[in-house]
């Protein structure tokens, strides 16, 4: 297998899961390579990203390293042996790898879940709503790369999962453009709370004792719990978060959201409410 210049988050989050069975089992690259019978700079390009690494030597590293999770490693190797080209990659060299990451992420999720306290989440956006956020974005984007970052938003809705989403009235408030923008925006909300794949919530400004509202966050449901992932946004970029110890935080943080959420019934009145007020 060649060797990578850019490998995706995907292929970034096997390296780190194969990197962390050696830690566990107390071995060191260099023991790894001659358990498996390759050089030390192929272990290190495989747990770097750089390299692919074949299902028949996934299986012999992970008997190595003494791994008995059969479930666990059957992820590992379907997320080593899988040549998914997805829509996304028509992007390529359009736009910024996260960009593509997380698409590759939302295909391959069990489920989502979103908390959103500034701005609606980006699939649940509407394309003038989407083209606004865009705008303000600093350094400036031209018009042509606005309108490919609104497109490939727009596709990434085209995907159906279950989607748990909750929403700060802040959110729901923020004129992003004008009057109209709002009002067609809390409009589309409303239809993709009658959705049965999605679960809308939003937390009210006069809610007691809320400190969560701090927390915006995307988490992505993998095939096993332990290969869940944690999207942030970052000023150079959108983080990708999958250690164990910050995953239970933000599940812990998401159920405390939602628990002081209204239901989806309640909430559905609330956006009501707003766009009547618009």
């Amino acid at each position: 297998m060649g060797t990578r210049r850019e490998p995706t988050a995907r292929q970034l989050r096997l390296a780190a899961e194969l990197r962390r069975l050696r830690d566990a089992a107390g071995l060191t690259a260099r023991e790894a390579a001659a358990l498996l019978g390759v050089s030390n700079v192929q272990i290190s390009h495989i747990e770097a990203g750089l390299s692919g690494v074949s299902e028949q030597r996934l299986r012999r590293l992970a008997s190595h390293y003494a791994c008995a999770d059969e479930e666990f490693i059957t992820a590992l190797v379907a997320m080593a042996t899988d040549r998914t080209r997805g829509w996304w990659e028509e992007y390529r060299g359009l736009l910024p790898t996260p960009f593509l990451d997380l698409a590759e992420l939302e295909h391959h999720a069990a489920f989502l879940r979103d908390v959103a306290i500034l701005f609606v989440p980006g699939r649940l956006q509407t394309a003038d709503y989407a083209r606004a956020v865009f705008s303000s974005r600093l350094p400036e984007l031209t018009d042509d790369e606005t309108e490919v970052r609104v497109r490939h938003r727009m596709e990434r809705q085209q995907q159906v999962i279950l989607h748990e989403v909750v929403i700060h009235e802040a959110a729901l408030r923020m004129r992003v453009a004008d009057r109209a923008t709002s009002r067609a925006q809390l409009a589309r909300l409303l239809e993709f709370s009658e959705a049965p794949h999605i679960t809308l919530r939003v937390v009210p400004f006069d809610l007691d004792g809320f400190a969560g509202a701090s927390s915006t966050m995307t988490y992505a449901g993998g095939p096993l719990s332990k290969l869940d992932t944690v999207v942030r946004d970052a000023p150079h970029g959108s983080v990708f978060i999958d250690s164990e110890a910050q995953l239970n935080t933000y599940r812990t943080s998401f159920r405390r959201v939602e628990a002081a959420s209204l239901d989806a019934d309640r909430s559905r009145d609330f956006i009501r409410k707003l766009a009547e007020e618009l």
